[in-house]
Parts: structure tokens; C-alpha cells; sequence
């Protein structure tokens, strides 16, 4: 097997695509040779902890220009037929928790289901994915322990963890996400077509 690390945060649409796109390469190639792993990223560290409006935080960020901004993430969704409800989401949630559920996912082999979890959660259903109900009830819906998840939420577990590799990441140079890295030393930055992850896939397997 290849490693295949995604720094990602399930708050971002573009690590929405880049996933479904590498998941479509994937299907097409059943017998590809990536184990990926995946890791935390936050577009937004200083966010405050319960989050905040997403209308305010789209104009704070965007301002004038969020046409412009979020237009080409809708017309590569519609591509892929990937149906965002944008309209749905009305918080702009901290996600430290979120990429603590999904470490805790990732010791039961559960991480992508987590990830899916998440952006499906936050991206068609509106749901705001910093709040301990939500999580509750994603890493249920994924077969993990509600009673354990909930105790490790309360404690805070794993949230330095999430912060400190948050940081590790942009000091390796790593200023936004989906970012990819193939067997630990082949940079793939952007979401990047469904094409061009079997052409990787191919030419792995002719190497092999």
C-alpha cells in the first residue's frame, strides 16, 4: 500500500470536491494502492469556540466579492453531481472538536466514514458541526461508542492535539487545503479532477 495523507477541514467545500473526485478515481480503480490517512487543517483557527453567524463570517470574508468566491465551488459541485444546500448552513462553526472526532474515528478504522459523516452533515444537511448534539449523533449514525464520545468531548480530549498539528502542517508549509501528500514525499495541493488521480493511480501500478 501507498500512504496517501489529505490535510483537509470539513468546513471546506474545496476538500468536499477534492474528496468525492479522488473517491470517483477510486471506484474506477478497485484495485489502487492508497491507505489514506487524514489530517487536521483549520481554515479558521482563531474562531471562536461555539463559532459564529455564517452569514457575518461570509462578509467578513468575502465581503462584496462572495459571488465570485462561491461560484466556481457550485459550478465544480454540479460537475461532479455533488448537490451542496449552502442556503442551509447558518453557522460558522470552530472545528477543533469536529477533527478531534475524527482522530477518535481513525482508531476504530472509522475515519473517512467520519469525514463523509461530517461533510454531508455540514454541506447538505446545514448542521452545525461544532456542536457536541451533532457530533453525538454523527459518530453514532458511523457505529462508534456515544457514551465514550460524549465523555471525551466533555474533557476537551485530543483538542491541544488538533491545534498543535494544525500548526505543524502550516509550518511545513501547508497554507490551505485539500492538500495531498503521496508516499510521504509527493506534494498534491487543490481538488484536483477525478482524472488526474487515476492517471496517479495508473502510474503507480505501472511502477510497481
Amino acid at each position: 500500500m501507498i500512504t496517501l495523507e489529505i490535510y483537509s477541514d470539513p468546513v471546506c467545500p474545496w476538500c468536499y470536491i477534492g474528496k468525492v473526485a479522488l473517491e470517483r478515481a477510486m471506484e474506477a480503480r478497485p484495485d489502487h494502492p492508497f491507505a489514506v490517512t487524514w489530517h487536521p487543517f483549520m481554515l479558521n483557527p482563531d474562531m471562536p469556540a461555539d463559532g459564529m453567524d455564517r452569514q457575518e463570517y461570509l462578509e467578513l470574508k468575502f465581503g462584496a466579492d462572495l459571488m465570485s468566491a462561491y461560484g466556481p465551488i457550485v459550478k465544480r459541485a454540479e460537475a461532479l453531481g455533488l448537490d451542496l444546500n449552502l442556503p442551509a448552513i447558518t453557522r460558522q462553526p470552530n472545528t477543533a472538536a469536529a477533527h478531534a472526532l475524527i482522530h477518535w474515528a481513525g482508531l476504530e478504522g472509522k475515519q473517512n466514514a467520519a469525514v463523509s459523516a461530517l461533510f454531508r452533515a455540514y454541506f447538505k444537511e446545514g448542521r452545525d458541526i461544532g456542536a457536541r448534539d451533532v457530533l453525538l449523533r454523527i459518530a453514532d449514525s458511523i457505529g462508534m461508542d456515544r457514551d465514550l464520545t460524549a465523555r471525551l468531548l466533555d474533557a476537551g480530549a485530543d483538542r491541544d492535539a488538533v491545534i498543535d498539528a494544525d500548526r505543524t502542517a502550516r509550518t511545513r508549509g501547508i497554507q490551505g487545503v485539500p492538500f495531498f501528500v503521496v508516499a510521504g514525499q509527493h506534494a498534491v495541493p487543490g481538488a484536483q479532477d477525478t482524472e488526474l488521480w487515476v492517471q496517479v493511480i495508473d502510474e503507480l501500478a505501472e511502477r510497481a
